[in-house]
């Protein structure tokens, strides 16, 4: 039931609000004096206080109105508010819109607007509640996250990375070979990373290896190891990377620059575990979990004969997909927040600017553009003229309260579909929400 707090020392006054909200299904509670009124919020919530601005001989002032109005914002700062004017100076009520107030009506009251006016801030109170619930029901979920698995540390506010982690810890239990993916920049490491800390292995080494960065006529030598004399330039026995995570877990980054002899050999450690060093003929075994990460289209590069498709599904018996910035901004002001670390303040126009960006570059790119922001800042406001970021395109941006794509998601499905229903939980009228889905890509039927 809707709920309506109505403060008037005039009990005709409340009497007629009540009767008048009642006709469209909102209870009203009258006070007669502040005092009341705020004794009536303590004991339960209401959704929308109407109070008068005078409440003493001098009728012109509004100063006990004003004194009340203050009191109630102090409470409940999101607590929508309507002043009703009869001989209070005009002037008196813009300042308390200024200060927060909902709206301000002279008395004596037009009915249709008055009822309008609290059927808009119940609608928005609602939703305002709805988002509220929404945000708490994420932070519960990512409190619970932190707390059964060892995230490292990872920045993350998106229900997209959330279920991104939630499938890596998932399958960190299991031995079995685990494929990350994603585009450059995006955390793919720091996601290999948590499988390893959940792993019945996180005890033992954790070894990453930059597949791209390795000269090709030496990827077998690093992997593996050489013997002395087994090529130019060895001039001792060494051992390769899967010596070096016998116990824990090797992470293979840019797996789809192995070249083709890397990846036979490659497939047969995954296979058996056991290996030679290069310029040798004793067999090695070591029990190392194998994560690897690509950017690239390994199916594509399975049809073009330039990997090979028994390691292919070798490697991607589980795939974590990790998403692109773009389509996760929930991420971008708590990530920069973390890379700022306190040494300046985001200001509200280079956080707009933040949000807009594209991101091309994804978390890296984020990193270094306030690495470099921080640096000019000097500890004042961060603006955005220190991001050094290209104008944004008008079409992406969104201001800080609107819904992201997984809540547009969330309020439709709660909605059944509904697209007025799901918008006024949103808080937004049927065309924006529909403006929202189309750029999202969203059907009310899907």
């Amino acid at each position: 039931m809707r709920r309506i707090l109505i403060i008037d020392d005039n009990p005709a006054v409340g009497q007629a609000l009540s009767l008048l909200l009642s006709l469209h299904d909102i209870q009203a509670e009258v006070a007669l004096t502040p005092q009341d009124g705020l004794a009536a919020l303590d004991r339960r919530p209401v959704d929308v206080v109407i109070q008068d601005m005078n409440f003493s001989a001098d009728t012109t002032s509004g100063a006990e109105g004003a004194a009340l109005f203050r009191a109630i914002r102090e409470r409940q700062p999101d607590l929508p508010v309507i002043l009703l004017t009869a001989w209070t100076r005009l002037e008196a009520a813009v300042e308390l819109v200024k200060a927060g107030a909902a709206d301000y009506l002279a008395k004596p009251w037009d009915d249709a607007k008055l009822v309008a006016t609290v059927e808009n801030l119940l609608e928005l109170s609602e939703s305002t509640r709805e988002v509220a619930r929404v945000r708490d029901e994420r932070r519960r979920r990512r409190d619970a996250l932190a707390q059964r698995h060892d995230l490292g540390g990872i920045v993350y506010a998106s229900d997209a990375m959330e279920r991104t982690l939630e499938l890596a810890c998932q399958v960190a239990r299991s031995e079995l070979p685990v494929l990350v993916s994603g585009p450059n920049g995006s955390g793919k490491e720091r996601v290999a990373a948590t499988v390893h800390a959940n792993s019945a292995v996180r005890d033992g080494p954790f070894v990453a290896v930059n597949c791209g960065a390795l000269p090709s006529e030496l990827v077998e030598a690093e992997l593996f190891g050489a013997e002395s004399g087994a090529f130019t330039g060895a001039g001792k026995s060494r051992d390769g990377r899967f010596d070096a995570a016998d116990g824990g877990t090797l992470f293979l980054d840019e797996i789809g620059t192995l070249p083709l002899a890397g990846q036979v050999k490659l497939l047969r450690v995954l296979e058996t575990g056991r290996f030679e060093r290069v310029g040798s003929s004793r067999t090695r075994q070591v029990r190392v979990r194998v994560i690897s990460a690509t950017n690239a289209d390994l199916k594509a590069m399975v049809r073009a004969g330039t990997f090979r498709e028994d390691l292919y599904y070798r490697l991607n018996v589980i795939e974590v997909a990790v998403p692109p910035l773009a389509q996760r901004r929930d991420d971008v002001l708590p990530l920069a927040e973390h890379f700022l670390a306190g040494r300046a303040v985001l200001g509200d126009a280079a956080r707009a600017q933040l949000l807009a960006h594209a991101w091309p570059g994804n978390v890296r790119e984020l990193k270094n553009v306030i690495e470099r922001a921080a640096l000019l800042a000097r500890g004042g406001p961060v603006t955005p003229d220190l991001l050094g970021l290209p104008p944004a395109d008008p079409a992406p941006a969104r201001n800080l309260d609107e819904p992201s794509r997984d809540t547009v998601v969330a309020a439709l499905a709660r909605a059944d579909g509904v697209v007025s229903r799901a918008a006024a939980a949103l808080g937004l009228s049927r065309q924006a929400l529909y403006r929202r889905m189309e750029r999202y890509g969203l059907s009310a039927d899907a």
